[in-house]
């Protein structure tokens, strides 16, 4: 099964279930694009294109910047679908405000009582839901031979939850009311799997699955997360993050955890301690030293037998540090100037692994 913007995907899928397997071809999965030579690029699409329902503008306008690229090793093409990252809340009926630079929305707390909380899917007309899952057929349509559709970040589990009620909040019901946001967080998670299953059904990702990270997988696969993780101690994490994050974990055949800033790193030995993860992208967070300057922690990750998602080095950097990490289980994502640059990388990286 060829793309039209990746020729070489088949043999691009034969790379990436030796890196599932923590296994390698003859170098580690690298994620490279450039510009086309000759070709001047288009502006990449901008992020939550698409939520005022102009789906086909949206999809063209990735399309004609993907034509103007080139994807090299495993760089597959798609087209990132998103309302921004409280959407999974947005699909149980809270409302969605965006903002006026569009770079990003949010939900406006609504939640004053955890006893009268409905949970479920608002698939009533005009719903940010139906409007999704309608995107996600559109784009499998106009897709379809092309490039692959994204899973949705989804922001599900407690990020949910701190989206309707605002986090100093939550914070506190944590303590004072455990019960009832246990109660209402298990509702959440049973969403997590008919969500999944519907966008999937919706985007024909019976190609295979790639979610807002570049990461191919033939099977169910999705970046999951809990931004909120960093607001509270390990013994609440333990209630109430870690056992809906395993639970996703387990649903899906391979998946990516998104680790990100500083204060969540006291979380480390128990997001490790889930078996069901399969790599970690370690976000340090504004301000802070780029992941290169992390080896130690990186090292650490491995150890604990997860794969690498580097999301942030520059060739050279790849270069210079390739060899304080372990090959298997490595994603490389990383931009060159041409695709002449691109392939001088897969070659050194072959020669030198």
């Amino acid at each position: 099964m060829g793309l039209k913007y990746k020729p070489d995907f088949d043999r691009a899928r034969t790379y990436w279930e030796a890196f599932w397997n923590h296994e390698i071809i003859d170098r580690p999965v690298v994620c490279v694009t450039s510009p086309l030579n000759g070709v001047p690029p288009k502006p990449a699409m901008p992020y939550m294109s698409g939520y005022e329902g102009d789906y086909l503008n949206a999809l063209t306008q990735y399309e004609d910047w993907a034509a103007t690229h080139y994807f090299g090793g495993e760089s597959i093409p798609f087209c990132d679908l998103s309302f921004g990252p409280d959407q999974f809340t947005a699909f149980l009926g809270a409302e969605l405000e965006i903002a006026e630079t569009r770079v990003t929305s949010w939900i406006k707390p609504f939640v004053t009582d955890w006893e009268s909380v409905p949970v479920k899917l608002d698939t009533s007309p005009g719903s940010r839901w139906n409007q999704m899952l309608e995107f996600m057929r559109v784009g499998a349509q106009f897709s379809q031979g092309k490039f692959l559709l994204g899973m949705l970040d989804l922001h599900s589990n407690m990020d949910c939850l701190n989206a309707m009620r605002g986090p100093e909040n939550l914070c506190m019901d944590l303590i004072y009311h455990g019960d009832q946001v246990e109660r209402v967080l298990n509702e959440v998670r049973s969403l997590y799997a008919p969500v999944y299953e519907s966008l999937s059904q919706a985007g024909q990702m019976q190609r295979g699955t790639i979610g807002w990270s570049p990461l191919y997988c033939a099977d169910k696969s999705a970046v999951i997360q809990c931004d909120f993780i960093c607001l509270i101690s390990p013994k609440h994490a333990r209630r109430f993050v870690i056992p809906a994050i395993a639970e996703e974990a387990s649903f899906l055949d391979h998946c990516v955890y998104h680790y990100d800033g500083l204060n969540a790193l006291v979380h480390l030995d128990d997001i490790l301690s889930i078996p069901d993860i399969d790599v970690i992208q370690w976000v340090p967070g504004d301000g802070r030293p780029r992941t290169p300057e992390w080896i130690d922690l990186l090292k650490k990750i491995q150890k604990a037998k997860k794969g690498l998602w580097l999301y942030d080095w520059k060739i050279e950097e790849i270069k210079k540090f390739y060899k304080e990490l372990r090959p298997e289980g490595v994603c490389f994502q990383v931009e060159a100037s041409s695709p002449q640059e691109a392939e001088e990388l897969l070659d050194w990286l072959k020669i030198n692994t």
